[in-house]
């Protein structure tokens, strides 16, 4: 049965890089929007705050998140309050972010397997630059795309007290040894480590833009199933296809805040990478995602009609 499906999966491997011969030009096209994407927004967005989150990381900011919202984690999420750093650098940062810091304070120890698989649930939350940025331009509203920003945003916070009672943490917080590096290690260090996690997030993205190409060059697909295909294989380029379909405004938006809370199948990707090699959970964290296209697809529409 292995053999089938490696002979399967060789094939299919085969067939891409013959589609990527034949249609070189929109492949080409695809890698550049997939650089342009990276340098103007992920790269920008995202490495600061990868940086910093390590340096704080080694300098206790996690004990002081723990003290400052250990009621909220404690009561509201039945979290580990340890768990708040996560949070709250995710709201800042954006996603794939979420899974780095999990993974960083799970081989810390600061994380049990399954506190890190529920916080890695609710706080999947795209950077909200990047969707006032690119929502508003698209769209050219910026009160739609904040409507788009809380929807996305609130819909995190519902998933995480639909899931209070799953796995509760036994402790309030957990306390680790730390021995912080010097700034200078520490800084090199969390320099590498962005590093890496970047050039991931830039593969990632190039590949599932490459295969989106492909898809969209070899079927004639009606605009919206071409669309749909584009937002759930990655998310940028949805977003734009969204933005040009001939619907009204509130479906584009629906679509956008869809789009932005499943992540796209290459944003998954990047998580899946991020935290192979640990006993996090992935499956959790899916299931929460197709929960959160549609409780925040449906607040848009409700929310739609109060701006």
């Amino acid at each position: 049965m292995k053999k089938i499906i490696n002979l399967i999966i060789m094939f299919l491997i085969l067939y891409i890089t013959l589609q990527v011969l034949i249609n070189s030009s929109e492949v080409v096209k695809a890698v550049v929007f997939s650089i342009d994407i990276f340098k103007n927004s992920v790269f920008p967005s995202l490495f600061p705050f990868l940086v910093l989150s390590s340096l704080l990381i080694n300098y206790g900011f996690v004990e002081l998140c723990a003290k400052f919202f250990k009621p909220i984690m404690n009561h509201l999420f039945k979290m580990n309050a340890n768990a708040a750093f996560v949070f709250v650098m995710s709201l800042l940062s954006g996603f794939p972010s979420n899974s780095k810091y999990t993974k960083e304070l799970y081989l810390k120890g600061v994380l049990t397997e399954d506190e890190a698989s529920k916080i890695l649930m609710f706080t999947h939350f795209s950077n909200p630059l990047f969707i006032l940025g690119t929502v508003g331009i698209f769209l050219n509203n910026q009160k739609i795309a904040l409507l788009v920003l809380f929807c996305h945003y609130i819909t995190n916070v519902i998933i995480g007290l639909i899931f209070r009672k799953l796995s509760p943490s036994k402790e309030t917080n957990v306390t680790f040894d730390r021995k912080p590096l010097s700034f200078g290690n520490a800084l090199r260090e969390a320099t590498t480590n962005a590093i890496n996690t970047l050039l991931l997030i830039l593969g990632t993205i190039t590949v599932f833009l490459v295969l989106s190409t492909i898809i969209n060059k070899q079927f004639s697909l009606p605009p919206f199933i071409q669309t749909m295909i584009s937002g759930l294989l990655e998310m940028t380029q949805g977003l734009k296809y969204a933005s040009l379909l001939n619907v009204d405004l509130r479906t584009k938006a629906i679509l956008m805040t869809m789009f932005l809370s499943f992540g796209g199948l290459s944003v998954h990707m990047q998580v899946l990478s991020i935290i192979s090699d640990t006993k996090i959970k992935y499956f959790p964290f899916f299931i929460a995602r197709l929960i959160h296209m549609a409780i925040s697809g449906i607040l848009v529409f409700i929310l739609y009609s109060f701006i």
